[in-house]
């Protein structure tokens, strides 16, 4: 007589995150902005960090994901996706070597970014990327500069015949 043993199941391997997955938009997260319970606050820029926006979001994302930034060391980035852009956190007084890239700007000292205040934020700003509790891990500037302008020629490259 032969007993049967028990079936089992393999787990798949959950696939890692990408900065695409962490910037997605699920449905938990449209349930808690459409529940209002999360806040955003204004906060300086220049002082501790500055901030790097890209537009589209996209270009933002194709950039983390080249510079092969780890997407769970809690690198400082933000979504707003009503205005579709990407913010991301630079060491203070680095901004600008990234804002001659075509839908690049700096936000440095004298400027404000709309920041969440929970972990969700709102639709105008998430974090995709929280920081870490200490302090923050920030993006070299020099690098997503140089990151962005590959990403621009590359794409006025396909674009143009």
């Amino acid at each position: 007589m032969t007993t049967a043993s028990p079936t089992r199941r393999l787990r798949r391997p959950k696939p890692a995150p990408t900065w695409y997955s962490l910037a997605r938009v699920t449905g938990p997260r449209q349930a808690l902005w459409v529940r209002g319970t999360d806040h955003t606050r204004w906060v300086k820029c220049g002082a501790d960090w500055d901030a790097v926006a890209i537009t589209p979001l996209a270009l933002g994302l194709d950039a983390l994901a080249g510079l092969g930034l780890g997407v769970r060391s809690g690198y400082p980035v933000l979504a707003d996706r009503v205005r579709g852009i990407l913010y991301v956190l630079v060491p203070a007084g680095d901004g600008a070597m990234a804002a001659a890239v075509p839908g690049v700007r700096a936000l440095t000292r004298g400027d404000e970014l709309l920041m969440p205040c929970t972990d969700d934020g709102t639709p105008s700003a998430h974090w995709v990327s929280p920081p870490r509790a200490a302090a923050p891990l920030l993006v070299p500037a020099d690098r997503l500069a140089e990151q962005l302008q590959d990403l621009v020629a590359d794409r006025r490259r396909v674009v143009t015949p």
